[in-house]
């Protein structure tokens, strides 16, 4: 938990809130703030994520974040899922066992707290 900076703890107790997230995301819905408008730039938010993979806190989500698109009131969603142009959907970072009880102490500490 020392060494960490401001944004690493806040990025960490982000995810243990509210689930995996991008850093694009992120950069702009920290820690529940709504809007279009980044409050951190993304690219730092990015730099954070790196390091806080390095360190063994996150890890790239590996699962389905939703199921498949299957509505017929909205078929235009299956023509977007299947064209091969359509942009992924970028990395979504979660915890890792150790991350999720540093992040832990973090929310309890410092967020929840205030």
């Amino acid at each position: 938990m020392e060494g960490l900076s401001d944004l690493e703890k806040r990025i960490l107790a982000h995810i243990y809130k509210y689930g995996p997230d991008t850093p694009w995301l992120m950069a702009r819905r920290l820690l529940g703030r709504a809007g279009w408008d980044p409050l951190v730039p993304p690219e730092e938010v990015e730099a954070a994520c790196a390091r806080l993979e390095a360190a063994g806190l996150l890890a790239r989500f590996r699962g389905n974040l939703k199921g498949r698109v299957t509505s017929s009131v909205k078929p235009w969603l299956k023509v977007k899922q299947k064209n091969p142009e359509h942009k992924g959907r970028g990395v979504y970072y979660e915890l890792t066992r150790e991350g999720r009880r540093v992040a832990g102490e973090i929310y309890k500490k410092e967020i929840r707290g205030r």
